[in-house]
């Protein structure tokens, strides 16, 4: 198994002054989980290099076995310096693509040409796209063939309105996720607030939140193994 797995380049969470960028556990438990299942992981983001931390994800309340045991690992805190540039990927040298989450997507890769034609690309060659808790706004722009909304009858999830305000950024993020997911068309579910929640829809992943990492990477890995 290859996969790729795609980060956020932006850190400013909007005009607040303050940082944002992937969400910590959202990168670590899926790296965890594909290197467990013996999977090649490839990192890339917009801008290649080092990507940009959301500094609360590595605040003592949101750290995790898993965000611990990839800050000790020298490999990936190397892979992590050196993400590869998202406009040098192929989807042909990957089997699946895993997008993780934090606010920073919101801002580029859901408006980032070469992410947009990445995953259209992968959808097109019968491979599966996972996205996890703010990830599944990077959908926004994404088409089928016929040009309509990819997400438009699919059912999806993604960071619920509710955990957006309990987290008081509401009117800082570009657009809501659970707004946007319907907007488009898409038959958007949820599960209770700061719960594990996924669902699949052929060839398309999505999880709700942090807690859904996990699940959301071991269902890619069980979908690979069919």
């Amino acid at each position: 198994m290859k996969i790729l797995m795609v980060l956020t380049s932006h850190d400013q969470l909007g005009d607040t002054g303050r940082k944002t960028g992937f969400w910590l556990e959202e990168l670590a438990a899926p790296y965890y989980a594909f290197k467990d299942a013996g999977a090649e992981i490839t990192l890339a983001s917009p801008k290649g290099g080092n990507p940009p931390l959301d500094p609360k994800s590595n605040e003592p309340d949101f750290q995790t076995e898993q965000t611990h045991r990839f800050e000790a690992d020298a490999d990936a805190v190397a892979q992590l310096d050196a993400t590869v540039r998202l406009d040098s990927v192929s989807q042909a040298d990957y089997d699946a693509v895993f997008y993780p989450g934090g606010h920073g997507p919101l801002w580029d890769l859901a408006e980032d040409k070469n992410s947009i034609a990445l995953i259209e690309a992968f959808l097109s060659a019968d491979k599966h796209v996972a996205l996890v808790c703010h990830a599944p706004g990077v959908l926004r722009h994404v088409k089928t063939p016929a040009g309509k909304p990819l997400v438009e009858g699919k059912k999806v999830t993604g960071f619920t309105n509710t955990e957006e305000e309990a987290v008081g950024l509401t009117d800082v993020v570009p657009f809501l996720v659970e707004d946007e997911l319907i907007a488009k068309g898409g038959n958007y579910s949820k599960g209770a607030d700061w719960s594990s929640y996924v669902v699949r829809d052929g060839l398309l992943i999505t999880g709700q939140n942090p807690m859904s990492s996990t699940e959301t990477a071991e269902v890619l890995i069980k979908q690979l193994s069919a």
